[in-house]
């Protein structure tokens, strides 16, 4: 074998960096207690975000690979979110909270309801057969008038 990544165990590669560049993030100290208003929504915005980000490339590198990869990806996202929080307890001018937490939860609780939504949808529609038009078959040729 040349040292060749398998395509397949590449897809792992995206969230990993994923979670050393949260890693990271998580370890600048702050000296910043009160911060703008602006700055702490903004702040909010990129947990929820990175989550859910995190939550699809997860997924992404697992489907394919194990029996229920959207809940996998949603516990590994959980789970990434739980030992951040932890590892901010130890960094000077940081937290770890309950509240930041939460808002990663819910940035993975809708990242897994969107891809839910679009895998099932997208099977859905592959799966309906079609009349010559491109419309969705009636489900009844029955005559209207009777």
């Amino acid at each position: 074998m040349s040292g060749e990544v398998r395509p397949s165990a590449s897809r792992l590669l995206a969230p990993l960096a994923l979670m050393a560049l949260i890693f990271m993030l998580s370890a600048e100290t702050s000296d910043t207690p009160d911060r703008e208003w602006w700055d702490v929504v903004l702040r909010k915005l990129a947990h929820f975000s990175e989550y859910a980000v995190l939550t699809a490339l997860w997924w992404w590198a697992l489907v394919g690979r194990v029996r229920h990869p959207l809940a996998l990806a949603a516990g590994i996202a959980l789970a990434w979110s739980c030992s951040d929080e932890f590892h901010q307890t130890f960094v000077q001018g940081r937290q770890g909270t309950p509240r930041d937490l939460l808002i990663d939860a819910t940035g993975i609780a809708t990242a897994a309801y969107v891809l839910r939504r679009i895998s099932s949808g997208v099977a859905t529609r592959r799966d309906k057969p079609r009349d010559r038009a491109g419309g969705a078959t009636p489900r009844s040729n029955r005559d209207p008038s009777r």
